[in-house]
């Protein structure tokens, strides 16, 4: 595996194909991360995050101003449930079990083993974060795993089972990504 650098104009790509997240966060030293089935794109370079007032990780991104949303795969979801299933607040050794690097441009901890990385700065709107616990970034950095991911574009045809997104229904009830299939419906852009 080689992590490489997405161009920020193509790191929406990243999320377009609707996956189950994980929400990481540092200030003061204390990091933590989150499951978060919620995340999605507003236009190509803004995320819109929802963040509970019962997530220890958002006062960290309160204080702090930015949130990497993580995308993990099949082979992590123990660890995504873990992480939905204890709040640091309760289990403050709960990153001990999540591995974690840093990027050297960033002091923003990264979850391993992800697919694909976007750190996001805070577009500060304490109505929609009071209100609606919506927090939108700007996407200031991404990365992706260029086994499933490359040139901009997703590439899962040939990736083993293990690496693909997963997709959150309701009830427990996940799905991995699949297959894709290409329509030709006339000329478009990269």
């Amino acid at each position: 595996m080689s992590i490489q650098p997405v161009e920020l104009n193509k790191a929406y790509r990243l999320l377009q194909v609707g996956p189950t997240t994980m929400i990481s966060a540092k200030n003061d030293g204390i990091e933590n991360v989150m499951a978060a089935a919620w995340v999605g794109l507003v236009g190509n370079n803004k995320v819109m995050a929802f963040i509970g007032p019962q997530a220890f990780t958002r006062g960290l991104v309160e204080k702090s101003g930015y949130y990497v949303v993580q995308i993990p795969v099949v082979k992590q979801m123990e660890m995504v449930l873990y992480a939905g299933g204890h709040s640091y607040s309760d289990t403050p050794d709960k990153n001990s079990k999540i591995p974690l690097f840093y990027q050297k441009e960033f002091d923003l901890p990264l979850v391993e083993g992800c697919v694909g990385w976007l750190v996001c700065k805070v577009i500060p709107n304490v109505e929609n974060e009071k209100q609606h616990n919506l927090f939108m970034g700007e996407i200031v950095g991404a990365w992706s795993d260029d086994r499933v991911f490359r040139n901009g574009h997703w590439i899962f045809d040939d990736a083993p089972d293990e690496l693909r997104t997963v997709h959150y229904v309701a009830g427990g009830q996940f799905y991995a990504i699949g297959k894709g299939t290409k329509f030709n419906y006339g000329p478009g852009k990269d």
